[in-house]
């Protein structure tokens, strides 16, 4: 079995990010039959990346602009039997790539996501902020499996998937995700969730799994630690959902959002009520946020939904 391993990248600002990101993936315990280095539409990074790395593939983003693109355009580059993806913002414990391989060893298996961590700029998870949103910095969130399971999605900084499988659905839409910003940039996602879904459609008895032995670290800038962040990052996964769902029907679209809203979230709210009882104050500062992130996040949907129904989207 060979893995292409995709980094999609656009911005010198993550410079640093990128060179920590590619050193994870040369120090992996299996080796990657390549590495592959998407840049979008920036042709100074590029440059700059071709000469950084003469022995990876560096290619510019053929497609619409964005993450899906980008995305796309790793699949298409790749030789591999299965396609890694990895955030540029990442680093890849060593035996990532040999604990995602290892999840296709079934072959009703399609795809495979593993166990992202955050790594606070800041040196540590702000009190307030409860672990049942971590999908809001593009981590595995309270509420997931703890250990390997069949899942609907996988998150898409740390996932992989049959190569084949990529192209025989189209690969990721651009419609959804991060190249759809409209008039104000927003922190929308939900590209990957979307592509599972079709995939899990059109391919009847494939296999998403959730492997915990895959592991990565997620940087999470101080920026994206403050509650403004969060309010608007749970607002703009209510838009993408909308759109999801609008792409493959509100009961695949939504079933995980429902099982989340209706037990984790719930259990969640009173755990922090709980612990605020036992002496940690921070605990009502964490339920509260579960009760304001779910709030916004169901806003948001309600918004896309009337947007793409009035034909506005």
């Amino acid at each position: 079995m060979k893995s292409s391993v995709v980094i999609c990248v656009y911005t010198e600002e993550r410079w640093e990010d990128i060179r920590a990101a590619v050193a994870s993936v040369e120090r992996q315990t299996r080796r990657p039959h390549e590495i592959i280095l998407v840049v979008d539409y920036n042709p100074d990074l590029h440059l700059m990346l071709k000469r950084e790395y003469p022995g990876a593939i560096v290619v510019e983003n053929i497609y619409e602009k964005g993450l899906s693109g980008g995305k796309n355009t790793g699949a298409a580059t790749a030789s591999g039997d299965i396609v890694a993806y990895l955030d540029d913002d990442a680093v890849a414990e060593p035996g990532w790539l040999e604990a995602l391989e290892g999840g296709f060893r079934d072959p009703s298996v399609v795809g495979v996501g593993g166990l992202t961590v955050p790594l606070w700029e800041t040196g540590r998870r702000p009190r307030w902020f409860p672990q049942e949103f971590d999908w809001t910095v593009g981590c595995t969130y309270r509420g997931m499996p703890t250990a390997r399971a069949p899942i609907r999605n996988v998150m898409g900084g740390n996932a992989a998937f049959r190569r084949e499988a990529v192209g025989e659905v189209g690969g990721f839409h651009t419609g959804i995700g991060r190249s759809v910003q409209g008039r104000k940039p927003r922190p929308l996602g939900c590209e990957e969730t979307e592509f599972c879904i079709r995939l899990s459609q059109r391919k009847p008895g494939a296999v998403m799994m959730f492997e915990p032995e895959a592991l990565i670290g997620h940087k999470v800038p101080a920026v994206r630690s403050r509650f403004s962040y969060f309010r608007s990052r749970c607002y703009a996964e209510g838009l993408s959902k909308a759109l999801v769902t609008q792409s493959v029907g509100a009961g695949d679209g939504l079933a995980s959002e429902r099982a989340h809203a209706l037990k984790a979230l719930p259990l969640g709210a009173l755990r922090g009520v709980g612990e605020a009882l036992r002496g940690d104050p921070s605990g009502l500062g964490r339920a509260a946020a579960i009760v304001a992130g779910l709030a916004w996040t169901t806003w948001g949907y309600v918004v896309g939904s009337l947007r793409l129904r009035l034909g506005r989207s």
